[in-house]
């Protein structure tokens, strides 16, 4: 605080004595006012003041505006003044520091409050905490507040912010804002965040960023959105670059494919604004992003191969060979593309199909190589060209085939309709443009990287220089240009052209015997190589001269001593006559101390200023890495130690050829072993197959069984259920003996009933006779008669009487005895609709009849059927035994044969051990050797030592193999 006291008090234009006493009492009234509302006036006029006069507001407020946030944040208006006073204190803004004309020390102001205020890591935890506010007027300053530190003092607030709870995770909810304002600024904020803070980045990415920045900038409209599209792709690069965990998780959640609708930009001729292609530069830097070289092998690959699955790169291609696009984004376009298909075969395949829409319609590799030997198109664009061009042959030798093919006399269009390839890098290789001849001579290089082949093949190119003039090799036309120097006046550097042809030149030769056959074949070349070496030139041919010497060096190296006159002794003889080789070995060590040297050998992309840059290629540097030490030693052996080294190498290479042979037929036997070890397995699973197949089809045949006699058993009860009526009676619950006595019952009920009925008709008929012959009331005489017959008269009528009753008591019994009987018969109607009971009709007891031999007749075909499967499946398990005895027996021979091929192991091991015990006697023989050539005061060579173990290892190794197959 007392030194940002100084500061104020050097300030030449400091404010006013009247102003200064304002902010103080205002500093007082937030310290000291106890109603809020005196406050937060106070506050606000603060704010007024802290940008014309930052730095009094700054000293004196920012600990009273820190207690304000504590203490009032209940009241937003209060914290949102309190907060944007703080922002204006710690901002940096430069239209007021040149309004101002600030001194140094002002214009340092922001980080040295920014330092004090986060000196405190509470201030900033709480600024954390004031974020969650919903309010407007206090997220919003809240963001730019934080925006600000980070600007200022970023890895110290990223720092605080890493180990405050939840602190990221708080800060990633701005995205979601449905507010713009906030959710733009909070993209700020997290850009500033996530820079060069690996840590962050990852809690970020898996708090879900990728998928919401994908979110906002489909709906702002991909590459036509606005200045917001921008800071998404700006904060997508700082979370994928150089972090390989993120662009895994990037690859593994499908983000990729989301890619493919930014490129969708079509065919246009117009409609390109500025922001249109600031946006479609970052989309194309962040899909190089996840395929640069840089990353892990591995990572690159997943991508590329991904982003050809999505048609993504086919999308790329579209805008490669669209018309209208800018020539910038088609420079970074061909850059993308180069970088997505480099080193994957599949991508390299698909770009070689790819054609220009022209008539008639060209291959796009053609169309981006008229552009690279092209000296009217931007510098920019040729490079791109040749990194493409790069890219495409790089790890791919089916494209290096294809390229130098072109070139051959078999392949090339004799009608001139078509350009191809392999002419225009000729055209561009002999043009009087320097770039271009340096372009193609490295674009051909790059089509004979590593492929010994096509080294051979470009021997067979012929070139017609002129009519009448025999024609002259390819090879031998970049001697005769490399020869001529500077006679022939050309376009750019001086030296450009001669580099290009010698790095040509040397790629061409290192590892090609053949090749090197033929470039000494020419007895011109070795003098003019000894001649440039051995000059005195300027600084400028220092660099030539070290590449002659690469190219002499590798033509004694890779040297096979079939020209007498150019044997490697000869040349270093010559080397040491003419040259010196200490003076050889320093013009040697020009390459690599140039100063583009180790530019070149750092990225793989040709990426210069200007074109006087272009001098070396980066698989070049690459090479003379490998070259230098092997070269060096190779120039001071001498002709003894280099026979010797020839009679050992081909000693060793016989005994090579000879392990190698013997290693060739183990390895076959094992193929053979593992074949045959395979045909048993499968003869085991066929085995086994057969075998759950006769169990399912013997389970089968059980359940057949089992079904059959449960049929049985039904057909039986159905014959049962055709008999009489008291079976079915009895089916429906009734026993049979019920109703007999039930029966008896009722016809002894019907007889007493028919007895008492005539009974009753004699006592009536009685009566009615009494009645008949009693005489009249007047007569004595009958009266007298009849007075004994009136007691009898009574006796009957109660005779009667007692009779009556019993007929009624009867009579109710009888009505009982009949409604049972009604019970009896619906309880027997539902047996009679299924069973006959006696006493139906003939024809209903037919019908039924016939029903039932109908069914039984189905139930013996089925039985049949059964009966006739049972025996199928019988067959069919006695063809199945018949083929398990037929794989046994082949499964013997098999063993038979095993058997034999490990005998066969055996002899051949024993073989082997004899070959290893001649090879220790040769290495014995070598060893005294040395020892002799030490004691004659001769040096032996490290690498010798270093070849002999190697020897003795690669012996041991063999050994292994051949106890491993012993073991077998």
């Amino acid at each position: 605080m007392n030194f940002l006291r100084g500061v104020m008090g050097g300030q030449s234009a400091g404010p006013q004595h009247t102003e200064a006493e304002t902010i103080q009492k205002l500093c007082d009234r937030v310290a000291s006012s106890t109603l809020l509302d005196d406050r937060r006036d106070a506050v606000r006029a603060l704010k007024s003041l802290s940008k014309k006069y930052r730095l009094e507001v700054g000293i004196q407020a920012m600990e009273h505006l820190i207690r304000v946030l504590q203490t009032d944040r209940s009241d937003s208006e209060i914290i949102g003044y309190a907060l944007d006073t703080l922002y204006n204190i710690i901002s940096n803004d430069e239209e007021e520091e040149v309004e101002e004309n600030s001194t140094r020390q002002s214009e340092d102001l922001g980080s040295q409050f920014t330092e004090i205020f986060i000196k405190q890591q509470e201030n900033v935890t709480l600024l954390l905490s004031l974020l969650e506010e919903f309010d407007f007027h206090v997220r919003w300053p809240g963001v730019k507040l934080l925006t600000s530190l980070l600007k200022q003092l970023g890895p110290q607030v990223q720092q605080i912010i890493l180990v405050s709870p939840m602190g990221v995770s708080r800060l990633m909810d701005l995205l979601a804002d449905s507010r713009e304002v906030i959710r733009n600024d909070g993209v700020l904020l997290l850009q500033a965040l996530t820079r060069s803070n690996g840590a962050i980045q990852k809690i970020v990415a898996f708090e879900n960023a990728f998928e919401r920045l994908l979110d906002i900038i489909t709906e702002e409209g991909n590459s036509d959105g606005g200045i917001v599209v921008e800071d998404c792709l700006i904060l997508l690069q700082n979370l994928l670059k150089n972090n390989n965990s993120n662009q895994n998780f990037f690859k593994e959640g499908s983000y990729i494919q989301r890619m493919k609708p930014w490129f969708e930009v079509g065919d246009e001729n117009s409609g390109w604004s500025a922001q249109k292609v600031t946006n479609l530069h970052l989309m194309l830097q962040l899909v190089r992003v996840l395929v640069s070289p840089n990353n892990p092998p591995g990572a690159t690959s997943s991508c590329q191969k991904a982003m050809f699955q999505c048609g993504l790169l086919q999308q790329l291609c579209t805008i490669l060979m669209a018309t209208g696009v800018p020539a910038d984004i088609l420079t970074e376009t061909i850059n993308t593309v180069s970088e997505v298909i480099r080193g994957c075969q599949v991508n390299q395949d698909y770009f070689a199909s790819v054609n220009a829409p022209s008539n008639p319609p060209r291959p796009a590799i053609v169309v981006l190589l008229m552009s690279m030997v092209n000296e009217r198109q931007p510098f920019v664009l040729r490079c791109a060209v040749l990194y493409c061009f790069q890219c495409f042959l790089y790890k791919n030798q089916k494209g290096q085939g294809e390229i130098v093919s072109t070139l051959l006399p078999s392949t090339i269009d004799a009608t001139g309709n078509t350009v191809s390839a392999g002419q225009l890098l000729c055209g561009g290789l002999f043009s009087t443009d320097s770039l271009s001849n340096w372009c193609a001579a490295v674009a051909l290089a790059h089509a004979l990287q590593e492929n010994a082949t096509q080294k051979e093949q470009l021997l067979r190119v012929q070139l017609a220089t002129s009519i009448g003039n025999p024609p002259v090799s390819l090879l031998q036309q970049c001697t005769n240009i490399l020869s001529q120097g500077d006679k022939i006046n050309r376009r750019g550097s001086k030296i450009q052209t001669r580099v290009g042809l010698l790095m040509l030149l040397c790629t061409w030769l290192s590892n090609c015997p053949i090749a090197v056959t033929h470039f000494l074949h020419n007895s011109a070349n070795v003098p003019f190589l000894t001649g440039q070496i051995a000059e005195n030139l300027g600084e400028e041919e220092q660099l030539v001269q070290g590449l002659c010497a690469l190219l002499l060096g590798i033509s004694i190296y890779f040297n096979d001593n079939s020209l007498e006159t150019y044997m490697k002794e000869k040349l270093k003889q010559l080397i040491e006559k003419r040259i010196g080789k200490e003076n050889f070995i320093e013009k040697l060590g020009f390459i690599s101390k140039h100063e583009l040297y180790s530019r070149a050998s750092q990225k793989p992309q040709p990426n210069f200023p200007s074109p006087e840059y272009m001098i070396f290629d980066h698989e070049f540097t690459k090479l003379v890495k490998e070259l230098e030490g092997v070269i060096t030693k190779a120039i001071y052996k001498s002709s003894e130690e280099d026979k010797k080294e020839e009679e050992v190498k081909k000693t060793l290479e016989q005994h090579d050829s000879i392990v190698t042979h013997y290693k060739n037929m183990i390895r076959e036997q094992d193929l053979q072993l593992e074949e045959l070890k395979q045909q048993i397995s499968t003869l085991k699973c066929q085995n086994e197959q057969l075998q759950t197949a006769v169990t399912q089809q013997v389970s089968q045949i059980q359940q057949h069984k089992d079904q059959y006699n449960l049929l049985k058993v039904q057909l039986g009860k159905d014959s049962q259920h055709q008999g009489p009526y008291s079976d079915g009676a009895q089916m429906n619950g009734i026993q049979p003996e019920e109703i007999s006595r039930l029966r008896e019952e009722i016809e002894e009920l019907k007889s007493n009933r028919e007895l008492l009925q005539s009974q009753l008709a004699e006592k009536d008929s009685l009566i009615e006779n009494l009645k008949s012959s009693q005489p009249s009331p007047g007569t004595n005489e009958q009266s007298s008669a009849t007075a004994g017959d009136s007691e009898q008269i009574a006796e009957l009528k109660q005779e009667l009487a007692t009779l009556k009753s019993q007929l009624n008591s009867q009579s109710v019994e009888i009505a009982k005895l009949q409604t049972e009987k009604q019970e009896l018969l619906q309880k027997t109607e539902a047996f009679v609709k299924s069973a006959p009971v006696p006493g139906e009709s003939e024809t209903v007891i037919a019908t039924k009849t016939t029903d039932v031999e109908g069914r039984l007749s189905a139930l013996l075909q089925e039985t049949k059927e059964l009966k006739n499967e049972i025996k199928a499946l019988s067959e069919e398990r006695t063809a199945i035994k018949e083929q398990l005895d037929s794989s046994n027996s082949t499964i013997a021979i098999l063993q038979n044969e095993k058997n034999k091929l490990e005998v066969d192991i055996i002899d051949a091991k024993r073989e082997q051990d004899d070959l290893l015990v001649l090879l220790a006697d040769q290495d014995q023989k070598i060893f005294s050797l040395k020892n002799k050539l030490k004691e004659l005061g001769h040096p032996v060579e490290e690498e010798d030592e270093l070849e002999s173990g190697d020897q003795d290892d690669e012996d041991d190794e063999d050994e292994d193999d051949g106890k491993e197959q012993g073991h077998i």
